[in-house]
């Protein structure tokens, strides 16, 4: 049987790391709260420097480890795991590929988990609807409509936007530095909503805790919300740069994803550019509600990019 203020987070990645550190510092002042990560055996066991360190760290916050398999194990098995723990918070994003989402979401139901927190750190599913250019989000809604079937597991969807980062994510394409461009999804005049995995960890640790209870609604959350010519702008700006500007339209975006259906980076891409659940007003967020503060985007670039790419064009333009 779980006991109040057990909490376990699948999975240690930027985002689980985050949620686990903030977790872990409201721990250590309110007894009684017990933190658990699960992770796959072989990352326990790792002789990879960077999984070392972090499990290093997770045992340091007094974080018990657990060790299981998301993507291999049956429904049953994880249902056995989850049973333990009052509080179930799923960071684990996609990469167990199809599926399995909504088995952690069934094996929550099963193992009676009195919360819930699945895996919907992004955007919202139920205004962009079924059938996007995005298949795995049919799956997100798969997973609300069980989560909303029933009355027995409490649930809380944290809506974040896009991870900070992932906008500046050579990858992605929308920010290209090495070519001092900035491509626009869609339209200059369609926004984004983006939050750093370090106030997600944070804003979601206090949902989890607030008072009263939040049960069974989604929360939005939010570090900034820009249009691409704001993100366009604030390139210029704060790079002290001047780059060239190119929008990629939403029939262009959807004729290079019927070429290639199964690259995921251009899937992201169409969904974006169709402007649809990506955005919402940052006044209306948990934070600002609350007056959390939050990292903006200006605020990410100038701790990520201005020190290596700004000042070094700066010291250019002096020689020259």
């Amino acid at each position: 049987m779980s006991h109040a203020n057990s909490i376990l987070v699948l999975g240690a990645g930027e985002l689980g790391m985050a949620m686990l550190r903030s977790l872990a510092r409201r721990a250590r002042p309110a007894s009684g709260i017990s933190i658990a990560v699960l992770l796959r055996p072989s990352t326990i066991d790792s002789q990879d420097l960077a999984k070392q360190k972090d499990i290093a760290e997770l045992r340091s916050l007094g974080i018990e480890l657990v060790a299981g398999d998301l993507a291999e194990e049956s429904e049953d098995s994880l249902a056995a795991v989850f049973k333990r723990f009052h509080t179930v918070i799923s960071c684990t994003g996609f990469v167990g590929g199809s599926g399995v989402q909504r088995k952690l979401a069934r094996a929550a139901l099963q193992a009676r988990v009195k919360r819930y927190f699945p895996w919907q750190f992004g955007v919202d599913y139920d205004v962009i609807g079924r059938g996007s250019p995005q298949d795995l989000f049919d799956e997100q809604l798969d997973v609300r409509d069980l989560l909303r079937s029933q009355d027995q597991t409490e649930w809380v969807i944290v809506s974040t936007g896009m991870f900070t980062s992932f906008l500046f994510e050579p990858s992605f394409g929308v920010v290209d530095l090495a070519r001092n461009t900035v491509n626009a999804l869609g339209s200059w005049d369609n926004g984004v909503t983006v939050t750093t995995a370090d106030d997600i960890g944070a804003l979601t640790t206090e949902i989890v805790f607030a008072e009263p209870r939040i049960a069974d609604q989604i929360v939005y959350i939010a570090g900034d919300t820009v249009t691409y010519r704001q993100l366009a702008d604030a390139v210029d700006k704060l790079l002290d740069q001047n780059v060239r500007r190119t929008e990629w339209s939403v029939p262009e975006l959807k004729r290079e994803l019927a070429a290639d259906p199964d690259d995921s980076i251009k899937k992201y891409r169409a969904v974006f550019a169709e402007g649809k659940g990506v955005a919402w007003d940052k006044s209306q967020t948990f934070n600002a509600q609350r007056g959390i503060a939050a990292c903006g985007l200006e605020d990410w670039m100038r701790a990520n990019l201005v020190p290596s790419e700004s000042v070094a064009l700066r010291e250019v333009d002096h020689q020259s």
